[in-house]
């Protein structure tokens, strides 16, 4: 979570727009950074707090608004920035929150999203420990790929601009182990960077645009299919010789 933080002060220090919100996890302060006017911090099913019998009796401390990850209460084209700090992981759709994501960005928004990695010693102790049991708010937790989370991008018009990784030490029980095999950090950032425990990924919205073009500016240009085509016409004597009947 430390090096998270870290991540998104230097991040999103400079994402400038009018509205911003983080999904979940409230304990990560990824917007404390930003100098948008409007930061919110939104809870989603998968936060113990906002458990569909709190919500209905009002939003619990530490959140500003509860809503269903599926179905955002945002209009279309209405958000500047959007983090997600282990947020697709939990949520029980990640499809359709993904997709959501893409809806309430603005043009050239931009998305922070970050999440186990399962090419990974964490997410293989984390596989080996949860499998595909429900958590506590009664949904399965599944990891997903980087590249996987990247080709989702893609295929929503987002651009990857920031990819980072970190955590290639096991999680032990042991703190002293753990201090000993710091080394593999230094080791896998150089040498195996995509096997790192956790992936970030800052990416932006793109949408085509179109240029109005002046009428007289495209009348200007002759078309070549205006040209005129000389064709043979069938009543010509041009050229044509006359026999005289007497010889035929």
């Amino acid at each position: 979570m430390a090096w998270e933080q870290v991540q998104a002060d230097a991040l999103l220090a400079d994402v400038f727009g009018y509205h911003a919100l983080q999904m979940g996890w409230p304990a990560l302060h990824s917007l404390r950074s930003n100098r948008m006017p409007h930061r919110w911090m939104v809870g989603t099913e998968f936060e113990p707090p906002c458990a569909a019998d709190v919500c209905a009796s009002g939003t619990p401390p530490g959140f500003d608004v509860c809503f269903d990850s599926r179905a955002w209460p945002w209009g279309a084209d209405s958000l500047d920035l959007v983090v997600l700090p282990h947020a697709l992981e939990r949520s029980a759709d990640p499809h359709a929150c993904l997709r959501e994501v893409e809806r309430v960005l603005i043009p050239e928004g931009q998305v922070l999203i970050t999440g186990l990695n399962p090419m990974s010693f964490w997410g293989w102790q984390y596989k080996r420990a949860h499998g595909k049991t429900p958590d506590a708010t009664g949904f399965e937790s599944g990891l997903i790929g980087y590249r996987r989370l990247r080709d989702w991008l893609r295929l929503l018009g987002f651009e990857v601009q920031v990819s980072r990784f970190a955590g290639w030490t096991p999680a032990l029980a042991s703190e002293r182990w753990m201090n000993k095999l710091d080394v593999l950090d230094a080791w896998g950032q150089r040498w195996w960077p995509i096997l790192g425990g956790v992936y970030l990924i800052l990416a932006t919205k793109r949408v085509p645009g179109g240029r109005l073009l002046d009428g007289r500016r495209w009348r200007a240009v002759r078309s070549p299919a205006a040209a005129a085509v000389p064709l043979a016409r069938s009543d010509s004597h041009i050229g044509r010789q006359t026999v005289p009947k007497d010889l035929s």
